[in-house]
């Protein structure tokens, strides 16, 4: 039993006498302690006393549209330490090609009755995908925050990174650098965050930015050296990327095209994931402030769960540029 207790209050950050107070349901301690003492219970394999066994973990789906790019595992670790803070233990959805879909896996969060759910990314971001099994979340009334951009309609509380402003950013520093046939490698044609940073670019434009400048990709390495290559035989001296991942996919179609980042053509990514210090050579990118917006998420969560919630609204983050050495002055493209 010490040992357990031990550990308990190890994992919850208070005291061994604290933890025997909500085993044996004595007063004097918060309902949030308490829910985070039981919790700790769960996480730790320990069963609970007979007496509490008739409460449920209070869980949260968590979903992350992949684990390959550096930004989702980040950002959950922060959503998961949040969670934790308030007592809730997270599921990690990971929603992969031929995998379980996002549908089943709420079918399954579902029947484990959830307190809610967060999205780090999904179809909720593409015009063309399927979205019925939002409207069951929306139907249930079943606490939801979303991140970057739903399509318009869905009515769930989102925290988004300033597309926008993003664009702006990477676009104003190139043109600083003296270029002037900047490229843009976006996500599918029908993803929302990537309609938004195209927008920004037609204003900057002054009108319609010009279609053989702009590919549209799947979100890997691969798809966006595929995607880049396009750009760099067009005559790009630059390219703008909507993630890091295709942004190293560029750096890769360029050098392959025996030319140099930056000397020949400079390239910018989004969202300043690990190791981007340590690429060759160090990518310039958009930062995602991550750490605030993690928060923000579950503030909003615990907010539904609470019913002190106002009504769902989209908070927008300001993104930073982060300059390294993938970009450099322009050079006439002979």
């Amino acid at each position: 039993m010490s040992r357990r207790l031990a550990e308990v209050a190890r994992k919850v950050g208070v005291s061994e006498a604290t933890v025997s107070r909500v085993l044996n349901e004595k007063p004097g301690v918060s309902e949030s302690t308490r829910q985070a003492v039981l919790t700790a219970l769960d996480v730790l394999g320990y069963e609970r006393p007979s007496k509490l066994r008739g409460e449920r973990a209070r869980l949260v789906g968590l979903f992350l549209p992949e684990l390959q790019n550096p930004i989702f595992p980040a950002f959950g670790e922060v959503v998961g330490i949040a969670l934790a803070q308030h007592g809730y233990t997270p599921v990690l959805c990971t929603v992969t090609a031929g995998g379980i879909s996002e549908s089943d896996y709420l079918d399954l969060l579902l029947q484990q009755h959830v307190s809610g759910v967060v999205f780090a990314g999904g179809q909720y971001t593409q015009r063309d995908a399927p979205h019925e099994h939002y409207r069951r979340l929306i139907d249930l009334k079943l606490p939801t925050v979303v991140t970057n951009a739903p399509i318009p309609g869905l009515g769930f509380a989102t925290v988004s990174t300033d597309d926008a402003v993003a664009l702006e950013q990477a676009w104003g520093h190139l043109t600083q650098l003296g270029h002037e046939r900047i490229g843009l490698v976006l996500g599918p044609a029908d993803h929302v965050p990537s309609l938004r940073k195209l927008a920004s670019a037609d204003r900057l434009a002054g009108g319609t930015f010009p279609p053989e400048l702009v590919a549209h990709s799947q979100y890997s390495l691969e798809a966006g050296q595929a995607a880049a290559t396009r750009l760099v035989k067009a005559g790009v001296t630059a390219i703008i990327c909507a993630s890091d991942p295709l942004a190293l996919g560029a750096i890769r179609a360029v050098k392959r095209a025996g030319l140099s980042v930056p000397g020949d053509i400079s390239v910018i990514g989004f969202d300043d994931s690990a190791l981007m210090t340590s690429t060759d050579p160090p990518l310039t990118t958009v930062r995602q402030p991550i750490e605030v917006m993690g928060r923000m998420v579950i503030d909003l969560l615990v907010a539904q769960i609470d019913g002190t919630a106002t009504d769902p609204d989209e908070y927008f983050f300001e993104p930073e540029l982060v300059v390294r050495g993938s970009t450099g002055p322009a050079r006439p493209r002979v």
